[in-house]
Order: C-alpha cells, then structure tokens, then sequence
C-alpha cells in the first residue's frame, strides 16, 4: 500500500497520482463502501456483456431469418454493426472499472477513447434520411473535441 511519505505514488499505467491513504478511518471505510459499489458495477457490466452478445446473436439470426433468406440489406448490416459495438463499448466500460479497481485512479485516456468508440458507433449507424443538419454538426463538434481531448491526453502522457 502506498502512503504519504511514499515518493513514488504514481500509476505504474499511466503515471498519475494516486489517492494517498487517508489517516481518517471513516474516510477509509467509506472509501472500501466505495470500491465494493465498483465490484457491483463491474459483475453488472460482465452480465450486461453477455447479454449484448446475446443480443447480437438474436439481431444476427433475426435478420438472416427475414427473406431473402441468409442475405443482409444495408439497414441490417447496420444494425448488426451497432449491435457488436455497443458490446466492445460494454467492454470498454468494463476495463475502465478494472483499471479504477486496480489503481484507484480514473484512466482518462481510456475514458475519452471509449468516448470516441461511443461517438462512433452513433455515426456509423446514424440514418442521415431521418436527422436534421444541426444534429450532424452536433456529432461533428464532439467527434472534433473528443478528438483533440484524446491527442492531448496522449500528448501529456508522451
């Protein structure tokens, strides 16, 4: 365990400061209240994971099963693709939790590139016939800030 008077408390990951140990042992116990909430959330996040993939396999045979059979049109296709991202966005999700287990810091690289995974799976599936124009510029300023926020997170940490 790091403490105050410990020099080097520092993420071996991401070279962040750690959280230093507090003398207060209300502020410790609340803090372990804290991180067994973050346990719940990281089983919540595996079951949420395997029912996604169930949820791919479902959409996935759904649309094989419509006639024509065993062919896709553009719109299942899509469909598709936005399920299986919002389970890599599941995971994602899932090794930001770990790594706040493991560290007790929160990987803000991570964060904004699972931002970025987020984003972009709204654009891949984004039906342009059915959104207005200020809507798409909306995506473009977060696709941009998301961009810039991840370049400069990495460029900090370079």
């Amino acid at each position: 365990m790091r403490t105050e008077t410990d020099p080097l408390n520092t993420c071996d990951y991401c070279h962040e400061e750690l959280p230093v140990l507090h003398e207060d042992s209300l502020l410790r116990w609340l803090h372990s209240i804290i991180r067994f909430a973050v346990r719940i959330l990281a089983v919540l996040m595996v079951l949420v994971i395997i029912w996604g993939i169930g949820d791919v396999i479902y959409v996935l045979y759904k649309r094989l099963a419509q006639p024509p059979v065993l062919l896709l049109n553009i719109s299942d296709i899509l469909a598709t693709f936005g399920a299986f991202l919002a389970v890599l966005i599941a995971i994602e999700i899932f090794i930001n939790i770990r790594l706040y287990l493991g560290t007790g810091v929160i990987p803000v690289k991570l964060v904004v590139a699972t931002a970025l995974m987020a984003i972009a799976r709204k654009v891949i599936v984004l039906d342009l016939d059915h959104i207005t124009p200020d809507y798409v510029m909306a995506i473009a300023a977060v696709v941009l800030s998301l961009g810039v926020s991840y370049w400069l997170v990495s460029h900090r940490t370079q």
